[in-house]
């Protein structure tokens, strides 16, 4: 990848960063749970690889929490991290939906930043997984590396002191992913541009789950059937 694609990336981040500041001092619905205990940890290997993981406790009534586990659920709480993509950047970013991949686009194709495979579910009675691959795109150094990078969110059933109440644990995780901005210029650039930038849209998206407002799925792989006259 040339340099000019690079810095008109800076460019970019620089603009959603601004984007992100000006929506979250919008109004917002008010929160039907409660969140508490977000965090961060951010890596580095020696080889370059970066480990993003930002987390956060949603308390909500129990019979909330039930209803919300389900395959249809998880699938919407992706279709939601999408949504908020889309959102908290003002249109900039969003997502093109393809039979066998997901592809995070700058406006339109071929602005591609970033390419994913289509999303793998994993749901038993405490653990909800969704994963996407990473394919390729202008974000990811493809150089030397054979698709082991990945994004997923994972919630877990965790109990509460509060009589009624319970817990969802939920996990965003980018792992093994090597960005091109970092290899390309440096990873102080990258430090303080994307992955900055990733760390304050997912605490939003976490932070706006608080609302129980989870987006249809536009692929509907767990929809409930029609209901029968």
């Amino acid at each position: 990848m040339a340099t000019t694609p690079l810095l008109a990336l800076l460019a970019l981040f620089a603009t959603v960063a601004a984007a992100v500041q000006r929506r979250r001092t919008h109004r917002r619905p008010p929160p039907r749970a409660r969140i508490a205990d977000l965090r961060d940890r951010t890596t580095f290997g020696d080889d370059g690889a970066v480990r993003s993981i930002q987390t956060a406790d949603l308390t909500m009534p129990v019979d909330a929490l039930e209803a919300l586990w389900s395959p249809m659920q998880l699938e919407r709480l992706a279709r939601t991290y999408w949504r908020y993509l889309t959102h908290v950047t003002g249109g900039l970013i969003r997502v093109d939906y393809g039979t066998e991949q997901r592809t995070v686009v700058l406006l339109r194709q071929p602005m591609r930043l970033l390419r994913f495979k289509a999303p793998e579910y994993e749901m038993d009675a405490q653990r909800g997984l969704v994963r996407w691959r990473i394919d390729d795109g202008l974000l990811v150094e493809q150089r030397g590396h054979h698709g082991d990078g990945y994004l997923q969110i994972v919630v877990e059933r965790r109990p509460s002191p509060e009589p009624g109440m319970g817990v969802a644990h939920v996990e965003v995780e980018v792992a093994n992913f090597y960005p091109s901005i970092a290899r390309r210029l440096s990873t102080p650039v990258y430090r303080g541009t994307q992955s900055r930038i990733h760390v304050l849209v997912t605490h939003g998206f976490l932070r706006s789950l608080a609302r129980l407002d989870l987006a249809e799925s536009r692929v509907g792989r767990y929809a409930a059937p029609p209901t029968q006259p």
